[in-house]
C-alpha cells in the first residue's frame, strides 16, 4: 500500500466482515487506521469542501474503512430474495446495512463521488507520475539558470538533443556498414585471385600433360610403323622362303636318281 498510494486512490476495505463481532469491528477498524496513520500511508478521504455533500461525506469518512459481506447465493426472507450468507445461527444480508458497509461502500463510490475520484486519478496520481516520467526522461521546469522554461521549450530542446545523437548514431552505423562491405569486397577479391591463381596452375598442369600424352602418342605411333614394317618384311621373306624350297627338293632328287643309275 506504501508502493501503491503515490498511484492510485486508496480505499481500505475490510473483507467476511461477518467473522468477528460488532465490538471487535469497531476496534478492528480502529487499529487499521492507527496502522494507516503511523505508516504514512495515503488513502482516499471523502471531499468535504462540497456543501451538497459535505456532511454525507464526512460521515463516511469516519466509517473508513469499510466492513463488507460478498455472497454469490440468495436466500428467501420472507416474501423477497436477498443476496446473502447462510448460516445455522442465521443470515448475514449484504445489502443491510445494518449488518455490513457494502451499500455504504457502493453508494460512496458509485453515486456520490465518482468524479472526485476521476479527478483525482488524473489531477493528482497521473500528473506526478508523468512528471516524473518527464524527469527521468531529462525533462525539466527549470532551466540552466534556475529560470523558469516552458514544457514546449524543454521538449524541443530535447527533441534536438535526441535528433543530433540520433544523426550522429545513424553516421557511425553508415560508417561501420561501408567498412564492413570494403572489407567483403577485398575478402572476395583475394578469394579471386587465388581462383585465378588455381586456375592458371591448372591449365598450366593441363598443357603439360597435353604434351606429354602427344609425345607419348607420338612415341607408341612410331613403334606402331616399325611393327607394321617389320610384320611386312617377315611376311615378304616367309613367301620367298615357300616358293624356293619345291625347287631345290625336285634339284636334290634328280641328282638322287643319277648317283643310282650309275
Amino acid at each position: 500500500m506504501k508502493s501503491l498510494d503515490s498511484k492510485v486512490n486508496i480505499i481500505p476495505i475490510i473483507g467476511k466482515a461477518d467473522s468477528i463481532s460488532k465490538t471487535q469491528l469497531q476496534k478492528f477498524k480502529s487499529k487499521i487506521m492507527s496502522e494507516l496513520v503511523s505508516n504514512g500511508i495515503h488513502i482516499y478521504q471523502f471531499p468535504a469542501d462540497d456543501e451538497a455533500v459535505s456532511e454525507i461525506n464526512t460521515m463516511m469518512n469516519g466509517h473508513l474503512p469499510f466492513a463488507v459481506v460478498g455472497s454469490t447465493e440468495e436466500v428467501k426472507i420472507g416474501n423477497r430474495m436477498v443476496r446473502a450468507r447462510q448460516y445455522p445461527w442465521g443470515v448475514v444480508e449484504v445489502e443491510n446495512e445494518n449488518h455490513c458497509d457494502f451499500v455504504k461502500l457502493r453508494e460512496m463510490l458509485i453515486c456520490t463521488n465518482m468524479e472526485d475520484l476521476r479527478e483525482q486519478t488524473h489531477a493528482q496520481h497521473y500528473e506526478l507520475y508523468r512528471r516524473c516520467r518527464l524527469e527521468e526522461m531529462g525533462f525539466r521546469d527549470i532551466g540552466p539558470e534556475n529560470k523558469p522554461v516552458s514544457l514546449q521549450e524543454s521538449y524541443e530542446a530535447k527533441r534536438h538533443e535526441f535528433y543530433f545523437e540520433l544523426q550522429r548514431k545513424e553516421e557511425e552505423l553508415r560508417q561501420q556498414f561501408v567498412q564492413r562491405v570494403k572489407e567483403k569486397e577485398a575478402i572476395l577479391k583475394e578469394s579471386e585471385q587465388q581462383m585465378q591463381s588455381k586456375f592458371e596452375q591448372l591449365m598450366l598442369m593441363h598443357q603439360e600433360a597435353k604434351l606429354e600424352l602427344g609425345k607419348k602418342k607420338k612415341v607408341l605411333e612410331d613403334q606402331i610403323a616399325m611393327f607394321i614394317e617389320k610384320k611386312a618384311n617377315a611376311e615378304l621373306l616367309q613367301s620367298q622362303a615357300s616358293v624356293s624350297t619345291p625347287v631345290v627338293s625336285l634339284k636334290r632328287d634328280k641328282d638322287r636318281k643319277n648317283s643310282n643309275f650309275i
